[in-house]
Order: structure tokens, then C-alpha cells, then sequence
């Protein structure tokens, strides 16, 4: 098992606060978005193996069999497939959706057929991989996920009472579900700028006075308010206003799959998804809107937004997903518990976001090879030996190679991230 040195990347909506409580450090001042625990090339993780640090994409791609294990390299190529971060927004990210495996490839190829530059604004496939992804909240964490269902859209924008939503109110009460939906979203991603500019502040500054108000979209109208302050005349305020708000309490999730535009507005969690780059934005943002390519990839389908609570299987929270790429779950140790053993045929990621947890290891296995082949950064044998120990304070985190036997021991909270086997 290798501590993880992570990375922390500063999103101008991330908290300035958040991490650093969750840490134990001094705040800087600046936003702290998001911390990567993994293996992904724009932020790899860094471990020592005894000869300095080095980044822990280098030492699976040295070993890729020995680091991940065979199956998982089967599976998914020889690198991690997933990223795990812990995620602090103070203010909304963009209004998003991620294509599917099948469109994810068609689109990378079409733009690298084209020659559209890996890095170009413009550019909406950065690789040929899907992004489904999960978030458990660690406090009160506020999203959008999902469409509502037309007839709540209706009534929520008539209540506005702006003329210039009429058209969009008598279109979401008397077409189709997946018809209402799509012409709604088309016609507020596709009007002219201006005019649209003028209806969300007349949309958002009733919101803001609703909000003030015990109706029964109050809480929705707030939310709807806060993200038109920070976007003032984005026509994505309108389109988030076709979406299920969500409040999660701690240790609720959510579960983002393909075609399924959401957002996040607020608070602090543990973020999972398969390794990928693909956003496709729908608005609050000052990026590059692809509205035809969104359309393509959006799935107009309404409904709850679906809000997952984990699992318990023999003391072990599993969050369920319908991808293979990441598991998630937690364990909750208590105080004079016995240790618990942990193995896995799979590559892992532990992190701990609360008291103290260790971890011992115990004799590794023949499915991670033995102790042959350290990977890059370190001589043989250096990770898996009985005996090592690791102490986890919150926001550490280790990996751990497939077929390595650990004891988990102390207080504490510990996720859990790995492939599905």
C-alpha cells in the first residue's frame, strides 16, 4: 500500500474553507475545488516506494499487470479506470451532461478525424471514454439532477408570472413528455442572446422574491435565485429550472449517467467516476455550448432525481451503480471494534474523511504477482510487506495494488473506491 501526495486544483467555484477544515490546514484564501486521488495525467496522485516521489501514472504504466492486475487491465486497458476526488463547491458549476461509451468514441473520433486541437475551446471530446459519475454528500450538498417532470416545469415557471415564459409553460403542459422537454431546451439554449439575457433577470428576480415567500417552491426558487447571481442573464438559469433541485444530507448520493444534465451548487463530497474528460455544458458557464451536439447526446426522460443511500453487506456500504468502471463504499469503524480484514482481487483507493483509521498489511497475494515488479519509482518488494502500517487522518488517502491483505483498525470513516471485479 503507498500514502497518496494528491493534488488540489483551484476552481474559481470551489470553497475557500471547505478542504482546508476537512484537512487540517490553513486556508489561503483562494478556492479549493477539488482534490484528485488517482492516476489521471492532467493531476496524478505521487508516491515514494523508498526513491523519491514519483507519480503514480508512471508506476502503473511501468507495471500496468502487477499495479491494477490482470483482469482490471483485461477489462479496461492498462491504466486506472476511475478518479476519486473530494469535491468543495461554494458556487455552481456548469450545467453539464456526459455522452455514452458508444457516442463518447464516435465523437473523439469524428474531432481527431477533423484535426479539431486536443486542447481547442471548441473541442467536446477530449478522449474516446464515458463519464458516469457518483457524489456522497459529507455535508448538506445542494444539486440539480435530472429533468422534472413537465407538468412541475409548468407550474414552477408559471409562478414566476413572466410573459415571455408563457410559450414555454403552454409547450410543457401540452406536448409529449420527451417532446416538451427537448422543444423547451432547444428554444432557451438557442434564442437570441439579448432578449433571453432579459427574461432570466425578470425570471430571477421573481425567483428571489417566491423565494422569500412559504410556497411550495420556495426552497427551488431559492436555489434558481442563488444560481442566477452568480450567472446574471445566462439562459442556463432557465434551463436548471427544467431540473429536480436536490438537497442531500451526509452519506446521501447521486448517481450521474449518461445523457443526464446536472449540476452541483454547493457543498462538500466524495466524488467517483470513470476516467474521462467528456462534458458536454449546457449553460453557467463562459465555456463553449455545443447546443446541437448537446441535444444529440441529452436524454429527455423525466423523473426523480433518484438519490442512492448505500448499501450494508457483512459491515461495508456499498453505493450501487450500473457500471463496472468504480464501486464506492464506506466503512463506518467504531470505537474498540475488532480489525476488519480487507482483500481485493482489484486495484483500490482508500480515503478517509473522518477520526483516524489504520491499516496493516498483511502477506500479499499471488493474483498482484507477488512482490515482483515494484513499477516505477521503487525497488521490488516495497509495497505489500506484513506489517506495514499506514495511519489515515481525514482527507489521506492510499492505494492499493490488487491481492494485497489488509486489517482495517481504529475511528473512523473510510471510502473505499475500486473496480467492479
Amino acid at each position: 500500500m503507498d500514502r497518496l501526495a494528491n493534488t488540489v486544483r483551484p476552481y474559481a467555484w470551489g470553497s475557500t474553507t471547505a478542504l482546508p477544515e476537512l484537512l487540517g490546514t490553513a486556508p489561503t484564501g483562494e478556492p479549493q475545488a477539488e482534490m484528485w486521488m488517482g492516476a489521471h495525467p492532467g493531476a496524478p496522485s505521487r508516491i515514494d516506494r523508498g526513491a523519491g516521489p514519483v507519480s503514480l501514472a508512471e508506476v502503473i504504466d511501468a507495471a500496468p499487470d502487477t499495479e491494477l492486475g490482470a483482469d482490471t487491465v483485461r477489462a479496461f486497458g492498462p491504466r486506472l479506470p476511475f478518479l476519486l476526488k473530494l469535491l468543495a463547491a461554494d458556487s455552481p458549476l456548469s450545467l453539464q451532461v456526459h455522452p455514452d461509451l458508444a457516442q463518447a468514441r464516435e465523437g473523439f473520433a469524428d474531432e481527431e478525424r477533423r484535426g479539431v486541437p486536443i486542447d481547442a475551446g471548441h473541442r467536446n471530446y477530449k478522449d474516446a471514454n464515458h463519464k458516469p459519475e457518483l457524489i456522497v454528500a459529507l455535508t448538506p450538498f445542494d444539486g440539480l439532477c435530472g429533468f422534472r417532470h413537465p407538468a412541475q416545469s409548468a407550474n414552477l415557471l408559471a409562478g414566476l408570472g413572466v410573459d415571455d415564459l408563457k410559450p414555454y409553460v403552454d409547450i410543457l403542459r401540452a406536448s409529449p413528455e420527451e417532446d416538451a422537454l427537448r422543444e423547451v431546451l432547444t428554444a432557451v439554449l438557442s434564442a437570441e442572446h439579448h432578449a433571453m439575457a432579459e427574461t432570466v433577470e425578470r425570471a430571477a428576480v421573481a425567483a428571489g422574491r417566491l423565494a422569500a415567500e412559504d410556497g411550495p417552491y420556495a426552497q427551488d426558487y431559492a436555489a434558481y435565485a442563488g444560481i442566477a447571481h452568480h450567472y446574471p442573464g445566462d439562459p442556463g438559469v432557465l434551463a436548471a429550472m427544467l431540473l429536480n433541485h436536490v438537497q442531500l444530507q451526509p452519506g446521501e448520493a447521486l448517481f450521474l449517467g449518461a445523457g443526464i444534465p446536472h449540476a452541483y451548487l454547493s457543498g462538500l463530497g466524495v466524488e467517483l467516476m470513470a476516467n474521462s474528460d467528456n462534458v458536454l455544458r449546457c449553460g453557467l458557464t463562459p465555456k463553449h455550448v455545443d447546443v446541437p451536439e448537446l441535444l444529440r447526446v441529452v436524454r429527455f426522460e423525466a423523473g426523480d432525481a433518484g438519490v442512492l443511500r448505500p448499501e450494508a453487506v457483512d459491515g461495508e456500504e456499498i453505493y450501487e451503480t450500473p457500471i463496472d468502471e468504480f464501486r464506492l463504499s464506506r466503512f463506518a469503524l467504531a470505537p474498540g471494534a475488532a480489525p476488519r480484514p480487507l482483500a481485493s482481487r482489484t486495484p483500490q483507493i482508500l480515503l478517509c474523511t473522518a477520526g483516524t483509521v489504520r491499516l496493516r498489511a498483511g502477506e500479499t497475494g499471488d493474483e498482484a504477482g507477488g512482490e515482483a515488479g515494484g513499477g516505477a519509482g521503487g525497488a521490488a518488494g516495497a509495497v505489500g510487506r506484513a506489517g506495514d502500517e499506514l495511519t489515515l487522518s481525514p482527507g489521506e488517502s492510499a492505494f492499493v495494488r490488487p491481492g494485497e491483505h489488509l486489517m482495517l483498525a481504529g475511528e473512523g470513516t473510510l471510502f473505499r473506491a475500486t473496480v467492479v471485479a
